[in-house]
């Protein structure tokens, strides 16, 4: 059974950090391209950053500069560091795990939430 655990979301000030998250278990994570999505309430799901299994890196142009995707095939782990937060980084975040056009699985979601 394929599973993907977020953690790390919260309420967090503008200007703050947060470090989320995603354990796999149940898929070969190391080759799979990992992704860290997000949805606001009205809005879409959008990606947000991408890693690929070889280590390349993709970002959304509104976080650029602000988020870092980074895994850990030790740890079957996805992290995605967020700094800078902005009010308009408010979304559940969602870990996504694709390989081909076959396999793409999601996680539950964790609440990111920025506000004074």
């Amino acid at each position: 059974q394929v599973q993907l655990v977020e953690s790390g979301g919260g309420l967090v000030q503008p200007g703050g950090s947060l470090r989320l998250s995603c354990v796999a278990s149940g898929i070969p994570f190391s080759i799979f391209d990992m992704g860290w999505y997000r949805q606001a309430p009205g809005q879409q799901r959008e990606l947000v950053a991408r890693i690929t299994s070889g280590g390349g890196a993709y970002y959304a142009d509104s976080v650029k500069g602000r988020f870092t995707i980074s895994r850990d095939n030790g740890k079957n782990t996805v992290y995605l560091q967020m700094n800078i937060l902005k009010p308009e980084d408010t979304a559940v975040y969602y870990c996504d795990a694709q390989r081909g056009l076959h396999f793409d699985f999601w996680g539950q979601g964790t609440q990111v939430t920025v506000s004074s």
